[in-house]
């Protein structure tokens, strides 16, 4: 009977040291990663730290990249810049866009940056008698990440609502990096979550 309740209690140690590890490895790549996507502006942050003057033509190229151009978006409004960010990327896709390519640039999904992706669709949900929208996306990756044998793939973003704006944070933003493009219709993976990410939160 010593020898079952051991090897428990071994098996509960074990699981502990486990989740102890896996919290301490997160934290430490969540700040990897963050630190990541402030080296990737600091030539902006600098001069916007430092009082130096900006142009369009200063912003213009972290816009374009999806993986800077949410930042961007921050830093200029947190800096009453917002004239110098490009109208064509204040919209509401381009902000879903760089929200999902950096959701999937976390270490604990795809842990990169897709190397493609385009935007499919716009699903309209009615919840509680009012219309929720959730931009749905197709992305792909290269050799040799572990996605690249699947092909396209799908993310969400979203719930979005009739009066949100292009940068409004989105938190159900979702990808379960194995529905396929062809397997599972963009309006079913919106449903999906809708259903198990933004109504669980």
């Amino acid at each position: 009977m010593k020898i079952v309740f051991v090897v428990i209690g071994i098996i509960v140690l074990l699981i502990m040291v486990f989740i102890i590890y896996r919290y301490f490895a997160s934290k430490k790549e969540s700040a990897q990663t963050h630190k990541l996507r402030s080296e990737r502006i600091q030539p902006i942050h600098e001069k916007l730290e430092n009082g130096e003057e900006i142009t369009k033509e200063d912003v213009i190229e972290y816009t374009k990249d999806n993986k800077t151009r949410e930042m961007t978006h921050q830093i200029l409004s947190e800096h009453d810049k917002m004239e110098l960010f490009p109208k064509e990327y204040l919209t509401i896709e381009s902000g879903a866009e760089s929200s999902l390519v950096n959701w999937l640039e976390f270490p604990t999904e795809l842990d990169k940056a897709p190397d493609e992706i385009r935007h499919l669709e716009k699903v309209k949900i009615e919840f509680d008698g009012n219309d929720v929208f959730y931009h749905v996306f197709k992305y792909m990756t290269n050799e040799p990440h572990w996605a690249a044998k699947d092909g396209w793939m799908l993310g969400v973003v979203g719930p979005y609502f009739e009066d949100s704006k292009p940068y409004d944070f989105p938190a159900a933003t979702f990808s379960r990096c194995s529905s396929r493009v062809g397997e599972i219709e963009p309006e079913e993976e919106a449903k999906w979550v809708h259903e198990n990410i933004a109504l669980k939160r």
